[in-house]
Parts: C-alpha cells; structure tokens; sequence
C-alpha cells in the first residue's frame, strides 16, 4: 500500500490519553506511515512518558492550548517534516487505526484530497457502538445543515479520524481557525471553499469509559460555532462580508 514516493504521516492531538495511546498507536498497520507525531496538550497523566516510549516524536504545550491548537502545531510540524499524506487519529481508541491504509489509498491515488472515517453507517451501528443518543441525533442534525448549505453528500462532518492531502493544508489558512473543538467542522468548509474533493469511508463507532468525548455543555457551544461557521461561510459566499478563514493562505 506504502508508495516509497509519497511521506506519510499520522498526527495524535492528545490530552491524558496515556490507557489509549498504546492500542491506538500499535493497531497502525506496519509499512504504512513514515512517521508518527504526537501533540501533547498539557496532559497531566504519563502521556508524554508513553509515547516517548513508542518511539512517537512528541510535541508539547506547556499550558492546555485546546484541541484546535493541538492540530496548528501538528500539521505545522508535519507539513515541515516533507509530509505528502497527513492522517490524523485520535489517540483514545475511539477510531480504528487498523483502517489507515484504506484513508491514505484514497489520498495516494488521486481519487480524494481529504478523506473522513465515517461512524454513520446505519443507525443500529452507531447506538451499539455507544455513542449516546443525543449526540447522534445532533451529528444528524448538523450534518444535514452542512451538506445543505456546502452542497455535499457526506454521512458524517464529525470524526475525528481523517486524512489530508500536502496541498490542502498548504493552501487553507487553518491558522485563523479556532483553537477549540470547531477547528474541525473549519477546516472542512475551508478544504470545499477551496474545491478539494472529501471523500469517506465506514470505521466502527466505539464510545467507552476510556474514550475521550465532549461533555453536554460543550456539545452545544461546539454545535452553535458549527453553525456560526456556516452562517459566515454563506456571508462569505455572497461576498456580504470577506473573512480570512476563507481566504487562501498568505493572501
């Protein structure tokens, strides 16, 4: 599947993430990246101490940053180290690894620029998978305003397991975007601003004790940003207002 042409490399946006990291990391099929970074956010477990361990080249922030942030220093640091496929999984198990060459294949064949592991494949697997229902019927929800309002036709615009083309992230300008958990839902309305073709493929839906997950509160606040993004995006598109999330890089 490794095309020796093309670099690729996994990034791990993690925070106290140290019973999860081992899994996540060895489910990696071997031969497939080049090279594993991970993006420590202030944990205050033995994150650091395990990845190190591993062998993962390590990141730190010495102050919680947020997750948003987490990524700005990884895909900085992967872009620098000659990266030409960027994947980034979740380092708390939630998303199966196993599945990285399936991600990368799409990339390295010119089919997709950004592909998305998708945990919507039919509802009966996703509620046994775990996740709880509320958060279901709102990933429904705002999945459906954004494939409405970006003209896609995507199951999911929430995982957290994804992959990049170089170009992407050499052109979006994912510096201006939030440092929190809406970074995500940016950094997709930035890749269609800009026409670069996002495709999925099914992963299984695991939500457990160990796994991290946005609480309640923070659900809302990021559906409300989520929304917001797409109010701007629209504003942006009718050249109402401009605004630098949308704008190319540099410019």
């Amino acid at each position: 599947m490794k095309d020796s042409k093309l670099k690729v490399v996994v990034v791990m946006p993690a925070y106290n993430a140290e019973k999860t990291l081992e899994r996540t990391y060895r489910d990696i099929p071997e031969g497939v990246v080049d090279e594993v970074i991970l993006g420590d956010d202030a944990s205050r477990d033995k994150t650091v101490e395990i990845a190190k361990r591993l062998g993962i080249k390590v990141l730190e922030h010495r102050v919680n940053r947020g997750y948003g942030a987490n990524q700005k220093t990884l895909y900085q640091e992967a872009l620098k180290d000659g990266a030409d496929i960027i994947v980034m999984i979740h380092p708390d198990y939630q998303y199966d690894s196993r599945l990285t060459p399936y991600l990368v294949g799409l990339i390295k064949d010119g089919i997709c620029d950004v592909m998305i592991g998708t945990r919507i494949r039919t509802r009966r697997e996703t509620l046994e998978g775990g996740m709880p229902l509320y958060k279901y019927l709102a990933n429904r929800f705002l999945t459906f305003v954004e494939n409405i309002v970006l003209g896609q036709n995507l199951s999911e615009f929430h995982s957290g397991f994804r992959a990049f083309r170089r170009e992407v992230l050499e052109t979006v300008p994912f510096e201006e975007n939030s440092d929190g958990f809406v970074f995500d839902t940016q950094i997709l309305v930035q890749a269609i601003v800009f026409n670069f073709r996002i495709g999925e493929i099914p992963v299984p839906t695991r939500y457990f004790k160990e796994a991290s997950s946005v609480n309640l509160i923070d659900g809302i606040i990021y559906g409300i940003k989520t929304l917001w993004t797409l109010a701007r995006y629209l504003l942006h598109l009718s050249r109402l207002k401009r605004y630098k999330l949308f704008l190319r890089k540099g410019l």
